[in-house]
């Protein structure tokens, strides 16, 4: 599947050949990219040590794992490939003591947005199964179907976070691959789930929560693969005193979430992971924006901008504005 532009395809070269460089000049120890995925138009994680393996190393359109959530795990030098949203990741981890920056080679990719297969999906009327091909160029996207391709706006199939990325090139990296990126952006479109949610009212709001985490079985995918959650172990899994009880119940589903987003509040940089996890199809991305919005109108911060910078809830000031308090 040639899903970029055949002009963009050396990208994928050029990477190769300097995750090879830094295993070949022994800069790191592991090398953290992503690889085709076993499932049509995916990509997985790959965590490797060993320079033939790079060859593996894919740039696509669906690159959607945040990669800085392993660096926590992987111990030692690591070289690893970075969007936009992902390394301002990993600068608050640096901040906040989880990441070493001398340990960590960034290879900062320019993202121009990222394909949400549910719109495509939506789009054609097909399952991802039946598509032959689905390819990018500029501001337009191709998708083939029974061998016809049928062409869109690129707006209409970008993930709503993508939409809405306000640094699609990595701010910190060590190595950028390619030149900077130009995203199609639709701010409106990319709040337009949230602004639905502000003009409820707070009983309206109230019972849509209710019925979404009334669905939610608890599996802490979002958990687990947001950078920002790196407690060794969660409240939800204290018995003494006990926050929550083990039973997925709406109320408890819904404390912890309000919990965890206080939790990463100043952290999160909207990265969209934890809604794209959610096999309930929860939309989560809803309460994470809000909280970064309201991040960003009270105390005007942007998570993973500073490493020099304090972590936002470590630099309280008396000055500040107390709403965010009450």
């Amino acid at each position: 599947m040639n899903y970029l532009p055949a002009k963009d395809r050396d990208m994928e070269q050029k990477l190769q050949d300097e995750a090879k460089s830094l295993l070949e000049q022994e800069r790191v120890d592991y090398i953290i990219g992503f690889e085709p995925g076993s499932l049509k138009f995916t990509t997985t994680p790959l965590i490797t040590k060993n320079k033939d393996d790079v060859d593996r190393l894919v740039i696509t359109p669906f690159i959607v794992n945040n990669l800085s959530v392993y660096l926590t795990e992987v111990k030692g030098r690591v070289g690893i490939v970075a969007k936009g949203c992902d390394s301002r990741s990993i600068v608050s981890l640096i901040q906040d003591n989880k990441v070493v920056r001398e340990n960590v080679v960034i290879i900062g990719i320019p993202c121009p947005g990222l394909i949400d297969l549910k719109k495509v999906e939506r789009l054609v009327g097909k399952d991802r199964d039946e598509l032959d091909d689905i390819t990018r160029n500029g501001d337009r996207v191709i998708v083939t179907v029974d061998g016809k391709g049928r062409e869109f706006p690129i707006a209409e199939v970008l993930y709503d976070n993508c939409l809405g990325c306000e640094f699609p090139t990595p701010q910190e990296y060590d190595v950028l691959i390619g030149e900077s990126a130009l995203l199609v952006t639709d701010f409106t479109a990319s709040r337009q789930k949230v602004e639905t949610l502000e003009g409820m009212s707070q009983q309206q709001r109230w019972e849509f929560w209710k019925e979404e985490f009334d669905r939610c079985i608890r599996c802490y995918a979002c958990r687990n693969v947001c950078p920002a959650c790196f407690c060794q172990r969660c409240f939800v899994e204290e018995s003494e005193p006990q926050w929550v009880l083990p039973v997925p119940r709406w109320q408890d589903n819904l404390i912890f979430q309000v919990v965890r987003n206080i939790h990463v509040a100043g952290r999160c940089t909207d990265c969209g992971a934890c809604e794209r996890s959610c096999p309930m199809n929860i939309p989560l991305r809803n309460l994470a924006r809000k909280t970064y919005d309201i991040v960003g109108e009270l105390f005007h911060y942007q998570a993973g901008m500073d490493k020099e910078a304090s972590p936002l809830l470590t630099a309280y000031e008396v000055e500040e504005a107390e709403d965010f308090f009450r």
